[in-house]
């Protein structure tokens, strides 16, 4: 059933599509625009600003790849803490089912780095090419001097940018002072250069021409959003019982009694959303709850003396005159787990041991009987020292009967962050076990310091 018959295009076919027009969104100001100016500032000033501090004589915040070395601060990990990445992972992902629980996709209006970039790419945007009247106009103007020398001076603010974000993010997993002089000098090295370009023009497609597109689209986030939301979950709501009907008016008119809302149909709330909705049609999974539109709203009533609101932050439940609800059954279960696992965290990385072990059976040969008639068993130990020193480690055997153990040195001596295969020899004398299979612990422990130890276990096979 069609509604309509549409034109056809001018090569002779009919378009199944249509095309977007690029959304120019309009600048407002208050509470929520200082927040979100406020998270931009901060959230950047640490992704740009982190990997230049400095702890210890070296970056405070660098993953090194190829010494399989991740550093964060006074804690390094290594690829054998792999739990920990995935750990935080399902932590991030628990508090954000949480917020959005509690609040909705504040995360997309304030701190997402899709929202974040394509905010700080519209300031120089409208740095180059003026307020969003001047930016519509000159999008449809034809190609002129200005035209072409507005575009071309908003493109190299962009290219820049972008460039300086490739070149960060790669600060991150090579040492950006190193990588600075590298770059300076065009010494860099091919998968330097390819990742700081690679990272550089997906910055720039993404903030500067695809922005919206990525929210509306591509992110997976949108369109599971509604599996967290509730009736009593935070999100932009407009009041239709207030606002409707619609319709402009004088400013001195009382609009109560020629039977109007308080809603002037300025669409300033459209103009001011950075994806292109009228939250006035209800909630949308495209709105990213920035709350542009509140503040664009919040200024209109401003001007006709109403109380501010018509556009808020509120539930459905509120809107219906319910109480809404913050504790509610899941979002006590969202907070537990949070705190549960946020602390059990803490605890593992505060207590992780700082040396490990991993015990590996010789496949070759099960035992053998040596000439002192002990039966021995021989596997390879790989110790990693994870502490920042070279130290110096001991091995001992426990869980048999008069075990031994012995390795081709005194001890194991290993720099910091080194990982060494050291073969290690178990015994114990003929006769003391029964045949078959038996559990042995095999110690690591620090010469220095009796409380650093860690232990394997293995299998003991007796003929």
């Amino acid at each position: 059933m069609t509604t309509g018959a549409r034109p056809p295009a001018d090569d002779g076919y009919e378009r199944l599509f249509e095309a977007s027009e690029k959304i120019h969104p309009r600048e407002v100001s208050g509470v929520f625009a200082r927040l979100r100016v406020a998270a931009v500032w901060v959230l950047l000033g640490v992704f740009y600003g982190l990997p230049w501090l400095r702890w210890d004589d070296r970056q405070a915040v660098l993953f090194d790849l190829p010494a399989r070395q991740f550093h964060v601060f006074g804690l390094t990990f290594w690829p054998q803490d792999f739990l920990f990445l995935a750990w935080l992972l399902i932590l991030c992902a628990l508090g954000l089912f949480f917020v959005t629980a509690v609040a909705g996709r504040v995360w997309c209006g304030y701190a997402c780095p899709q929202t974040v970039w394509t905010q700080l790419f519209v300031w120089l945007e409208r740095l180059a090419e003026g307020p969003r009247h001047k930016r519509i106009r000159l999008d449809r103007s034809p190609w002129t001097r200005e035209k072409i020398a507005r575009r071309s001076l908003k493109h190299v603010l962009w290219v820049v940018l972008a460039l300086f974000t490739g070149f960060t993010f790669v600060g991150y997993f090579t040492p950006v002072t190193e990588l600075a002089a590298k770059l300076a000098t065009f010494t860099a090295g091919p998968w330097e250069t390819f990742w700081v370009l690679f990272y550089g023009f997906a910055t720039w497609g993404n903030a500067g021409f695809l922005r919206e597109q990525v929210c509306i689209y591509m992110c997976p986030y949108a369109r599971f959003q509604s599996a967290m939301f509730d009736r009593d979950t935070l999100i932009i709501s407009y009041d239709e019982a207030r606002g409707e009907p619609r319709g402009k008016r004088a400013r001195d008119l009382d609009h109560r009694a020629a039977g109007l809302g308080d809603c002037i149909d300025c669409t300033l709330c459209v103009q001011a959303c950075p994806t292109g909705i009228d939250i006035r049609k209800g909630l949308q999974y495209e709105c990213i709850a920035c709350a542009a539109c509140i503040d664009a709203c919040d200024t209109v009533m401003d001007k006709m003396n109403y109380p501010r609101g018509l556009i808020r932050y509120s539930t459905q439940n509120a809107m219906e005159g319910t109480p809404a609800r913050v504790l509610r059954p899941r979002t006590i279960v969202y907070a537990t787990l949070l705190t549960i696992l946020a602390g059990l965290f803490v605890w593992s990385i505060a207590t992780r041991p700082v040396v490990s072990v991993d015990v590996i059976r010789d496949r070759n040969a099960l035992y053998r009987i040596t000439t002192d008639n002990r039966i021995e068993n021989v596997y390879t130990l790989r110790v990693l020292n994870k502490q920042a020193e070279p130290r110096t480690y001991a091995v001992e055997a426990h869980g048999l009967p008069e075990v031994g153990v012995a390795i081709d040195m005194p001890a194991i001596i290993l720099g910091a962050g080194e990982l060494r295969s050291v073969p290690a020899r178990i015994s114990v004398p003929d006769g003391v076990l029964d045949s078959g299979g038996h559990d042995v612990r095999i110690r690591i422990v620090d010469t220095a310091d009796a409380d650093i130890a860690v232990e394997g276990t293995a299998r003991f096979m007796v003929p």
